[in-house]
């Protein structure tokens, strides 16, 4: 069958690639990864995403937000290469998952990850970057010094932020990080504490692993178990936002996609999506909200525009000159967005405890939730020898195992 594309197509999935970009980006930067390297797998992630279901979805894949903390931590505590390969773990972990919704159905997503666990865990990871998000807004250089300069640039990046937030309409609403990063770059650039110089000295053409491997921000992934097991828990997260954007995508478009593709084809495209990104140095893909919520205010709904977003992606990763002025984003800039961004996914950990009603008067529930976040937040570390499961790991796998073991009835 063929597809026949017009000038208009073209300009919209450009503008789904603009929606999703100022977050697509942040992620890398802030983890240490290479935004064009992510750019490029965000958009073959994308590609192999519409190939597994039958392009019939109307999805972009880009970096999740969740995978933010494990990868800082991570690269602290294994190695990059070490992080990469859990990483690429966690990807055959959605294809475990969509193996079990084909043969046991949609209900085993609750079965085994109810809100009373998924909850707290994405609370954790709201929560477990709190400080670095603080630290970020102290001054230029990423030092313990305090700057007030920093801090005011912070601030009115965040307040833009939120006003985009609470008061943007149309497609300004969907892009509220893409409008707090220029407006802090702006205020940055007025006082003169942005250079320039490595955006002169950038190709305007480059092969984005050839200066990550340079720089230090790629490496080939290594399986280490350490690592697998730090990571793989939070895969959890992102595979409830999953359903919930296949749910909401469906609803926009009038169309079931739960059961055809069917989810299982949807977690499945987004896991081998997720382990070529983490394969090739790039943050692991979910499925972006922002892009939904493009889709259903446009009303467009044909799968063939993020194919053309994911082209422009592709495209726009071989642009030298687009990754050097990406990398001149100054700290504080980064650290006001994530003030609010890591708040807004701590208090999602909780909308989602509140949308479920998960009642917490039943000691049950509140022992779950209690050791998720304590756990999770305190850094627990339970091991022996070089076998070692601490943080958000451990607490994702404590609480699935909390679940399945705690009678009922309490």
């Amino acid at each position: 069958m063929k597809t026949k594309l017009s000038g208009n197509d073209i300009l919209i999935g450009a503008q789904m690639l603009f929606v999703a970009f100022g977050a697509l980006v942040l992620v890398p930067l802030l983890t240490g990864l290479d935004p064009s390297i992510a750019l490029f797998t965000a958009g073959i992630g994308t590609l192999i995403f519409q190939s597994v279901t039958k392009v019939k979805v109307p999805i972009f894949l880009a970096s999740s937000f969740a995978f933010i903390a494990p990868i800082q931590i991570g690269i602290q505590q294994y190695g990059l290469g070490e992080t990469l390969g859990g990483l690429a773990s966690a990807g055959l972990l959605y294809v475990v998952l969509a193996a079990l919704v084909k043969y046991e159905g949609v209900q085993v997503i609750e079965k085994y990850l109810p809100a009373v666990v998924t909850g707290p865990v994405i609370m954790v990871i709201g929560l477990k970057l709190a400080p670095v998000a603080v630290g970020m807004t102290k001054n230029f250089t990423g030092g313990t010094e305090v700057d007030y300069v920093a801090i005011l640039v912070a601030l009115f990046s965040l307040a833009v932020t939120i006003f985009i937030v609470l008061k943007g309409k149309g497609l300004l609403s969907l892009i509220p990080i893409l409008c707090g990063i220029i407006a802090g770059y702006i205020l940055t650039l007025f006082l003169g504490k942005i250079n320039f110089q490595p955006v002169f000295d950038s190709d305007w053409f480059t092969i984005p692993w050839i200066s990550a491997l340079a720089n230090g921000s790629y490496e080939f992934p290594i399986l280490d178990i350490g690592a697998i097991l730090f990571i793989l828990p939070v895969a959890i997260a992102p595979a409830i936002e999953h359903v919930g954007d296949i749910l909401a995508i469906s609803e926009a478009a009038k169309k079931d996609y739960i059961e055809n593709p069917g989810l299982h084809r949807t977690l499945l495209g987004d896991g081998i999506a997720t382990f070529t990104a983490s394969m090739l140095g790039g943050p692991p893909n979910t499925t972006y909200s922002e892009v939904t919520g493009a889709v259903a205010l446009i009303k467009k709904f044909e799968p063939k525009l993020m194919t053309i977003a994911a082209v422009f992606a592709i495209l726009f990763a071989f642009l030298g000159k687009l990754g050097a002025v990406l990398k001149t984003i100054p700290i504080p800039v980064m650290g006001g967005i994530m003030v609010l961004l890591f708040g807004m996914i701590a208090a999602i950990g909780i909308g989602s405890l509140v949308n479920h009603k998960v009642d917490m008067s039943k000691s049950r529930n509140l022992v779950i939730v209690a050791v998720i976040l304590v756990f999770g937040i305190g850094d627990m570390l339970l091991g022996y020898g070089e076998f070692q499961l601490s943080g958000i790991g451990l607490a994702g796998i404590v609480g699935v195992l909390l679940n399945r073991l705690l009678p009922k009835q309490i």
